[in-house]
C-alpha cells in the first residue's frame, strides 16, 4: 500500500469521525471544534490531489473565517434552553430509514460498480515554493480583474466582525443594568 493510499484513508477517517462528532455533540462549541477537524481533513485531501491553492483557501476561508464566524454567533446567541432539550427524538425512524437506504446504495455500488472507477495517474510533485500555472492564474485574476470585489468583501467581513463585537458589548451592558 502506498503512502498516498494510507494518507487518503487517514484523512477519510478524520473527516468521517469529525463529521459524526460534529452532529452528535450537545455542546455547540464542541460541535464547531469538531467541524474544524473535518475541514482540516478536507484540506488534507486537497493536498493529496495536488491542489495546494484549494487547501490554502479551505484553511484560510473556511477554518479561519467561517468557523470563527460560527463561534461568534454561538457565543452571542444564548443556547442554554436548546442544550437541555432532546434532539432528534421524534425523527429516529426517519434517520434509520435514510441510513438503511444509504447503506443499500453503498453496498450496491461495492458489489456492482466498485471496479468501474479509473484513477488518473499522478504527476510528480513540484518542488517546494514553486507555483503551479493554476495558482498563478487565480492570483493574477483575483488581484487584477476582481480587485474591487475582493477588497469590498474584506471590508464587509471587517464591518461584520466589528458589528458583532459592538452588539455583544451592547447586550452585556443592557443585561447589567
Amino acid at each position: 500500500m502506498s503512502i498516498d493510499s494510507i494518507l487518503f484513508y487517514l484523512f477519510a477517517v478524520i473527516i468521517l469521525g469529525s463529521a459524526i462528532m460534529t452532529i452528535t455533540r450537545r455542546n455547540v462549541v464542541h460541535s464547531a471544534i469538531w467541524l474544524i477537524g473535518a475541514l482540516v481533513g478536507v484540506a488534507g485531501l486537497y493536498l493529496l490531489q495536488g491542489a495546494e491553492f484549494l487547501a490554502g483557501v479551505q484553511i484560510i476561508v473556511y477554518i479561519g473565517g467561517i468557523t470563527v464566524l460560527f463561534l461568534f454567533v454561538i457565543m452571542l446567541v444564548p443556547v442554554r434552553e436548546e442544550a437541555l432539550t432532546h434532539r432528534f427524538s421524534s425523527q429516529k425512524w426517519i434517520a434509520v430509514f435514510c441510513s438503511v437506504v444509504v447503506l443499500v446504495i453503498l453496498m450496491a455500488f461495492v458489489v456492482h460498480g466498485g471496479g468501474s472507477l479509473e484513477f488518473p495517474t499522478r504527476e510528480a510533485p513540484l518542488e517546494p515554493g514553486s507555483l503551479t500555472k493554476n495558482s498563478e492564474e487565480v492570483g493574477y485574476v483575483l488581484f487584477s480583474e476582481y480587485l474591487l470585489p475582493f477588497e469590498l468583501a474584506s471590508i464587509l467581513l471587517l464591518v461584520a466582525i466589528i458589528g458583532a463585537v459592538v452588539m455583544s458589548k451592547t447586550r452585556k451592558s443592557e443585561t447589567e443594568s
